[in-house]
């Protein structure tokens, strides 16, 4: 396991609990939260960097005056490490280049060759992490120097990129890519998460989920509720909400719109059920269709329910809509007593 831990914690403050990730970063505890798209803001970014973990805004669909306006502030309400997420899928070489012109210091990419942009973060003498869903893919970023890797197990709720398990992914992963550190993602939501993941070879987690159902996530509230409510058997791994992001699979939460087309025999675009129908608007007034990658946000009006209802596995572990803060510290507080559980286990 690679962490030092103290064992004398301060009742106000917790000891960092140190690992290759946090040094690398930063950052005092070995706990990221996950973009998580449109739910991630500045507010929810600095509270979890503010509690000694690192929050990461998602970036992918702004405009370059949103991504400058966001980055500001985030760089307002904390000094403490944060880094920003680009999906390449599409080109993100303009919001890259005005991330690091905005102070950028740690930038994460998904879905794609990252090669390219991992020489430009290096440049700009910041720190890159690209996420990937096997050990193949795993060497192909370490090789091009990136300097940590996510390895995102299937029980990731969201887009998925893998197909194997986190417990089978993560060790496979360290293996092949010692000594750049790795982060485990998919189906972590507590400290015992993080215990399991140091255990495996990791050197933190990325929580996603979680993080959707905090004070701080823009996620619309009965989404946060219905959250607290599922169990780990609740969601599906899916390609039908692909309006805006064709052909990437993801996990959602069984609703309205998947059982119908579940119903239907599955049936492929230009053939489901209520095709084209308008389900709610954006605060700003754009129309939301039934099959669009849009999850519900705060201020939508609208069938909530019926929208892409990101989530993953460890929905089951999920029982209280807490601040970003607290998450954080109920974490690590967690783990550290599950390390020290193990600890004292007389395996002779």
């Amino acid at each position: 396991m690679h962490a030092s831990i103290s064992s004398k914690a301060n009742p106000h403050e917790l000891e960092p609990l140190n690992t290759p990730l946090t040094r690398l970063l930063g950052i005092r505890f070995p706990v990221i939260q996950a973009p998580i798209g449109s739910f991630s803001c500045p507010a929810l970014v600095a509270a979890v960097s503010e509690a000694g973990g690192l929050g990461m805004l998602a970036l992918s669909w702004d405009s370059l005056a949103s991504c400058r306006e966001k980055i500001a502030a985030t760089q307002a309400t904390t000094k403490a490490p944060f880094g920003i997420n680009l999906v390449l899928e599409w080109d993100q070489m303009d919001r890259l280049n005005a991330s690091l012109d905005a102070g950028v210091k740690i930038v994460s990419f998904f879905w794609g060759d990252a090669s390219r942009y991992i020489a430009r973060v290096h440049e700009a003498a910041a720190r890159a992490m690209v996420i990937v869903g096997s050990v193949e893919e795993a060497r192909r970023a370490a090789d091009a120097g990136a300097d940590a890797i996510v390895c995102q197990g299937f029980e990731a709720g969201g887009h998925v990129r893998g197909v194997a398990g986190s417990i089978a992914l993560t060790p496979a992963v360290v293996d092949a890519v010692a000594p750049v550190p790795v982060v485990a993602a998919g189906g972590f939501a507590d400290g015992r998460g993080l215990a399991a993941a140091l255990a495996l070879g990791a050197s933190g987690v990325w929580m996603g989920t979680r993080f959707s159902a905090s004070a701080e996530s823009l996620a619309h509230l009965e989404f946060k509720k219905r959250l607290m409510n599922s169990g780990e058997s609740d969601t599906q791994h899916l390609c039908l909400f692909d309006g805006g992001w064709p052909s990437a699979p993801h996990r959602v939460l069984r609703n309205s719109t998947v059982d119908a087309w579940n119903s239907a025999g599955q049936p492929k675009p230009g053939s489901r059920p209520k095709e084209a129908e308008v389900i709610g608007h954006s605060a700003s007034g754009k129309k939301i269709l039934r099959y669009d990658d849009t999850p519900p946000v705060a201020g939508m009006s609208g069938d909530w329910e019926a929208c892409a209802l990101y989530a993953g596995q460890s929905t089951a572990l999920i029982h209280e809509i807490k601040p970003a803060a607290a998450i954080v510290r109920d974490i690590v507080r967690e783990a550290r007593r599950t390390i020290s559980l193990l600890a004292r286990i007389d395996c002779e």
